[in-house]
């Protein structure tokens, strides 16, 4: 039996092809808003890092009524490295809507959540965006849609999905591309075609109540007051308050313990609303089952089933967070201890399951994820809570298979003008790159490439120069292939402040000869912290807190003013690709200092001179 009230959908999609910006307009148009009530936009990406990023990173639930149905929507990431998150959401939805840039067509990552979506034999609503870009190319990018899905070996029903042109921005979408630039005089553009597509095309989910109950966990959310809170479709059965159930893994067979039901609740619009009971076909969230993790099943005690789950995917790059042992150690930050910073990782494990920490010792935690980005969102968003410590550079995790040590793969698509190319190829070719393949769009060319994870490490801030700012670079994990050999690291070595103390003009002005500086005057710095690059290979030791001497005698030109070149500002990814082996980012709430391991002159020269 099937429930037509409900309809469950997610939408996938490419980073920044407008997923949120398109929830944002379903739920304005569904009335979710009184007529004068500000909206905040992008209102699903409810933490600052992703409205400054504008990227998704946690999965969101909400929903929307249209037609007496009710309409479940997870806005998903789009960004290779929560990838993890993508997988886990598709077994809870029964339909979903693929976004396409009209411009920028299929991109690597549309490619991954479609295929992941065609495998649980999801059907598919193409949604080609941004028709109303003046570059669009909505015709063609529906083509390469269709390519995509024939290259996915979909099914008939699949490749005859139907096909929406919308604009998410202005709230508007039409069965052909051709009533935007002809609309019909008097007609109203709104949503309604895309709302009405998802009623007739989406099955309504089945709603078998009779059988005990069964409900797959698909993704966590913790809360302070309740604790761990998993969120779930109901494949079967009804789950009431305070009910006893059985949890279980597919992976794990004997591994079973039982807990109680304490709080339901159900996403209405943007809010969760507490329920005494849920039948089958709902997306709920539930507490009071502590240890509860994404892929265990939650059974009735008398049927205990275990659903299939696809394993996470193992995470590909390793960093160490340690205790900030720098002269500047605990003037900044509010959680300073090894004990603050071994609670906030195992805090983040509860609800991020693509990350993993080891502790090496008391003060120092080995803590690996599934990429750079992954790692430094984690960072950032323990800076601003008011954490200090230290990171080392980001190392890759091989895997010996066969008897051969093989290192994690990942296949990069970029999108840059023509007169770029010569310059990234140039760049890839160290970094043991292999071209695929080369495609004009536009004045535009596509390559895709695929490269060792390590060949990435560090690229990305170059590229951008390489390409004036122009370029795009995206990249999702491939597999493991053999170790393709050395990789050749940055070629510059670090301008090491030599004494501790305030920076100063006249000590920057003397220095700025020797490199490009990170630092302006008034900086505290210490011995051995970097405060800027320079061109050559070793590392040069400046005492950027040198004054003039003041003296009685003046000669013409000598009091003229010193000009200083403005200094390098490096973001967080920017310092994480930085850093070499014998170096450390120290973070703290208010500053991000580049460092050496060992702070002391002379003890670094003595370590050079054993090495």
């Amino acid at each position: 039996m099937q429930d037509n009230t409900l309809r469950n959908i997610a939408i996938i999609a490419h980073v920044d092809h407008g997923k949120t910006t398109l929830v944002d307009q379903l739920l304005k148009q569904s009335g979710v808003y009184r007529d004068n009530q500000s909206v905040t936009e992008r209102v699903m990406d409810s933490n600052d890092l992703e409205r400054e990023r504008g990227i998704t990173i946690l999965a969101k639930n909400t929903s929307v009524r249209y037609r007496d149905v009710k309409i479940n929507i997870v806005d998903t990431p789009g960004h290779a490295d929560f990838g993890g998150e993508v997988e886990r959401i598709l077994k809870m939805v029964d339909g979903v809507l693929l976004l396409i840039d009209a411009f920028e067509g299929p991109m690597p990552q549309t490619r991954f959540v479609l295929q992941r979506a065609l495998e649980l034999n999801h059907k598919v609503i193409i949604v080609v965006n941004k028709v109303d870009r003046p570059d669009q190319r909505a015709a063609e990018v529906t083509d390469e849609a269709l390519e995509l899905l024939m290259d996915l070996n979909a099914t008939d029903e699949q490749l005859d999905s139907p096909i929406i042109y919308c604009s998410a921005k202005k709230g508007y979408a039409a069965y052909s591309a051709e009533e935007f630039e002809n609309p019909e005089e008097g007609k109203i553009l709104d949503m309604r075609p895309l709302l009405d597509t998802i009623l007739e095309y989406i099955d309504a989910p089945e709603a078998d109540t009779e059988s005990p109950v069964q409900i797959l966990v698909s993704s966590i959310d913790y809360n302070e007051y309740v604790g761990r809170m998993a969120v779930g479709k109901i494949e079967r059965g009804i789950l009431k308050q305070g009910q006893e159930v059985a949890v279980c893994d597919y992976h794990n067979p004997e591994q079973i313990y039982k807990g109680k039901v304490s709080n339901i609740y159900q996403f209405e619009n943007l809010d969760k609303t507490a329920v005494t009971s849920a039948t089958a076909g709902n997306i709920i969230s539930f507490s009071g089952i502590e240890k509860i993790t994404i892929g265990e099943t939650v059974c009735d005690t008398s049927a205990v089933e275990p659903l299939p789950f696809v394993k996470i995917s193992p995470p590909t790059i390793e960093m160490v967070f340690s205790v900030n042992d720098s002269p500047f150690a605990g003037k900044e930050g509010r959680y300073v201890t090894s004990r603050n910073l071994r609670d906030r990782l195992f805090r983040e494990l509860l609800k991020d399951v693509s990350l993993q920490v080891r502790e090496l010792n008391t003060d120092a935690f080995a803590v690996a994820g599934r990429g750079e980005m992954h790692l430094s969102i984690l960072i950032e968003t323990m800076r601003r809570e008011g954490y200090e410590f230290q990171v080392s550079t980001p190392k890759v995790l091989y895997k010996e298979i066969n008897g051969r040590k093989c290192e994690p793969i990942e296949k990069v698509v970029i999108d840059v003008p023509q007169e770029s190319v010569g310059a990234v190829m140039e760049k890839m070719g160290p970094r043991k790159g292999e071209l695929q393949s080369m495609n004009p769009i536009g004045s535009r060319i596509r390559l895709e490439l695929l490269v060792p994870a390590r060949g990435l490490l560090g690229y990305k801030s170059e590229f951008l120069t390489d390409t004036r700012g122009e370029g795009i670079l995206n990249s999702v994990f491939n597999g493991y292939e053999p170790y393709k050999g050395d990789i050749p690291t940055r070629t510059g070595g670090s301008l090491i402040a030599f004494e501790t103390g305030e920076a100063v003009g006249y000590g920057l002005w003397n220095a700025q000869d020797r490199g490009t500086l990170f630092i302006e005057p008034q900086t505290q710095v210490y011995a051995g912290m970097i405060v800027g690059v320079s061109p050559k290979s070793e590392d040069i030791a400046v005492n950027v807190c040198k004054k003039k001497h003041v003296t009685n005698t003046r000669a013409s030109g000598s009091d003229e003013a010193l000009r200083l070149v403005p200094p390098k500002k490096m973001s967080l990814e920017q310092s994480l690709e930085f850093l070499k082996n014998d170096e450390l980012l120290e973070i703290t709430p208010k500053s991000i200092r580049l460092r050496k391991r060992i702070l002391n002159h002379e003890e670094r020269m003595k370590q050079r001179s054993r090495q």
